[in-house]
Formats: C-alpha cells, sequence, structure tokens
C-alpha cells in the first residue's frame, strides 16, 4: 500500500477506522518530532540565521537566533526590510521587546494571531550567551 486508502473493498466503518488511526497516527508523530526539536539539543544558529545581541547580555537573557532563511521562503524581502522597517544589516535595528509588544518589528507578525506571541522566550532567545550580533557563518562573499 502506498499510503493512501484503497478505493474499494472496504466496508465505511473500517474506512472512519483507517482514517482516525491515521489521523491520530500522524499527530503523534508530529507532536514526537516537535517535543524532539524542542527538547534533544540546544538551539544554535544555521548557515543564514541572523544573531542579535544588541540588548539580550546586558539584559540577562539569551540572544535571538532570526531564521532568515526560513522566513525568506514564506515571505518578499520587501515584507521585512521595507514594509516592517529592518534594514539590510544583522543588528542595524534597535528592536527590544517593548517595541516587538507594540507591533513593530518582530512584533508585526508575532502577535499571536499570524505567528506565535512573545510568551515564550526560548523560542526566539535561544543563542548561547555571549553570542554576538552576526550573519551566521558563511553567508558574507569572501573578500576579493
Amino acid at each position: 500500500m502506498n499510503g493512501s486508502l484503497p478505493a474499494s473493498g472496504l466496508s465505511s466503518l473500517y474506512k472512519v477506522k483507517y482514517l482516525i488511526a491515521g489521523l491520530l497516527t500522524g499527530s503523534l508523530m508530529t507532536l514526537a518530532v516537535v517535543t524532539a526539536g524542542l527538547y534533544s539539543a540546544p538551539a544554535r544558529a544555521e548557515y543564514g540565521d541572523i544573531v542579535l545581541n544588541n540588548f539580550s547580555d546586558a539584559n540577562g537573557i539569551r540572544p535571538v537566533i532570526f531564521p532568515h532563511w526560513f522566513h525568506r521562503i514564506r515571505y518578499a524581502c520587501k515584507s521585512c526590510h521595507s514594509d516592517i522597517g529592518f534594514p539590510f544589516k544583522a543588528g542595524g535595528s534597535k528592536v527590544d521587546m517593548l517595541k516587538i509588544i507594540n507591533g513593530e518589528y518582530c512584533g508585526a507578525c508575532h502577535n499571536g494571531q499570524i505567528a506565535w506571541s512573545v510568551e515564550n522566550c526560548d523560542l526566539c532567545h535561544s543563542a548561547l550567551p555571549k553570542t554576538p550580533t552576526q550573519v551566521h557563518k558563511s553567508v558574507l562573499r569572501a573578500p576579493k
């Protein structure tokens, strides 16, 4: 079987049981993957991520890891860099939590309606303390 429900040869009751079992299995697998991702390994910046530490260390909280490419595959550059106002430079904006809570910068989307809100600090503040503001690793062009 290729993962799809066979069209013939199954009673309606069996089809419902098959569907429920598939949904539960999928839900449990999703929960397991999400849980493993949240708790099994420390967060770390990946290629193309932006680490933001303009204010974090001074305020006793971990720096932010912003998954730039995750956002970029979903939104055009202008969505954040023109419409919301992020400059084209890592750390170039003076984003702080008050601005985010007031709907500026990240808060334009991370408001609990479009994307998660600010109650779960560790979702964003996940870099190791003292990690400097930077574009992570080799996304900057090598000097000529």
